[in-house]
């Protein structure tokens, strides 16, 4: 039989079988040291935010995870049993969990903005069948579009030839969605009353 001894700094057990430090981290954690998990967060969270971002594909949505991972580990490292795996398991199903949840949540809130969005156009009051015709008016919409004030001009752009919608013009251009709208609408109406005066 093997005697107990150490290899750059890692424990081989008597069975041959190497240690692993995040196990000893985890557990350690569990009860509630924090220099413990920090040196968890450091030998995991490289691996955790790779398979993360395979997942999620978006950075900073992947950085969010990255962060509720670490911080459900904490709340629940008294939970990991060690005789029914590893650590580095237990961490990485924890990842592959919320990154799927998060995925989930993204498609559902489109889901929610295009049933919302086509509710909007059947409950769209008198007029603005109008204001979307004019911009199909070609050469002479595009000309009076150019003389928008530029914040309703990109905005206008981005969601009738960018095909964005609001909440997505909102995040693209950092601003409030209820100003989005104003946006769209006022320039939905400036430019309808510069097509009627050029008729």
């Amino acid at each position: 039989m093997l005697e107990e001894m150490v290899i750059d700094g890692v424990e081989i057990p008597e069975d041959g079988e190497r240690a692993d430090p995040a196990d000893e981290a985890l557990s350690r954690a569990a009860h509630g040291d924090q220099r413990a998990f920090a040196e968890l967060y450091d030998m995991m969270s490289a691996r955790v935010f790779g398979l993360v971002l395979r997942i999620v594909v978006d950075r900073p949505q992947s950085e969010e995870v990255l962060q509720e991972v670490f911080l459900e580990a904490w709340q629940t490292a008294a939970r990991f049993d060690a005789d029914r795996g590893r650590a580095r398991s237990w961490l990485l199903t924890i990842a592959h969990r919320r990154a799927v949840d998060r995925v989930r949540a993204a498609q559902a809130s489109k889901q929610r903005d295009l049933t919302v969005g086509v509710r909007d156009l059947a409950d769209a009051k008198p007029g603005v069948d109008d204001e979307v015709e004019l911009l199909v008016d070609g050469g002479r919409a595009v000309q009076h579009l150019r003389e928008l004030p530029e914040p309703q001009r990109r905005a206008l752009v981005l969601a009738y030839f960018g095909g964005y919608s609001q909440r997505e013009i909102a995040v693209l251009l950092d601003a409030p969605l209820g100003t989005i709208k104003t946006r769209i609408r006022d320039g939905l109406t400036r430019l309808k009353r510069a097509l009627e005066a050029t008729r």
